[in-house]
């Protein structure tokens, strides 16, 4: 059952009354309806329900309509709100505050993104935080991002390291002393994330696999095998 979220009821009309309650109905496609109904008919009223409602609502498709809802109000309504979920104790708040916040690429938002945040123990909050970042992030520290992305080379799965090559990538040339940092790396799997994320740079259509896959294969062997092994 969809988790209630308290929404203040002073100055509903009972238009308003339907669609509120109809966030948080039981059944997916309901909620799915009113959020599009919110976003197509845009109600400043309507931001701080939104905003709440993202945090808790469990259907992935209402979510991004929640969020494409959002887009559609002035970003000084939405943005302060948006930005105080990112303290939210709740990935999911933090997660789905951070892709709203790339999606309106209100540039105030920046400070907001923090070092925390970039480094979220959980990786959706964090692969969220990425792609928010480059998009928000001021041409004068496009290269300080770079290298607070690129600390974190080897983190996750692939899809966790994919999320955060593409990231890199999207910031563009100035990632490259980031690069050659990774590729110094004494760690194997850094170096091959580095690598992968160079040729991304160079080729976005290449493959991300294979370094990576090496890299995980000289871990398990140890190098003294995996070099034997490669003869």
């Amino acid at each position: 059952m969809p988790e209630v979220v308290p929404i203040n009821t002073a100055h509903r009309n009972p238009a308003h009354t339907r669609l509120l309650d109809a966030l948080a109905a039981e059944d997916s496609s309901t909620r799915l309806k009113a959020a599009l109904a919110a976003g197509t008919r845009p109600d400043p009223g309507f931001a701080d329900a939104l905003v709440a409602r993202c945090a808790v609502e469990p259907d992935f498709f209402v979510r991004d309509m929640l969020t494409w809802a959002l887009t559609r109000l002035p970003a000084e309504l939405t943005v302060p709100g948006l930005c105080a979920e990112l303290r939210s104790e709740r990935a999911q708040a933090r997660s789905q505050a951070l892709h709203t916040l790339s999606k309106i690429g209100d540039g105030s938002a920046w400070p907001a993104i923090t070092r925390s945040l970039l480094r979220d123990a959980d990786d959706e909050v964090a692969r969220s935080a990425w792609r928010a970042a480059v998009v928000l992030v001021p041409a004068g520290e496009r290269e300080a991002l770079a290298a607070e992305l690129a600390a974190q080379f080897g983190r996750g799965d692939r899809a966790v390291r994919l999320s955060l090559s593409r990231a890199l990538v999207a910031l563009g040339d100035v990632i490259e002393p980031s690069l050659r940092k990774g590729f110094e790396s004494g760690d194997p799997v850094v170096r091959a994330h580095a690598r992968a994320t160079e040729r991304l740079l160079r080729d976005p259509d290449a493959a991300f696999e294979p370094d990576v896959d090496e890299a995980n294969r000289i871990v398990a062997l140890g190098p003294e095998r995996a070099g034997g092994a490669a003869c």
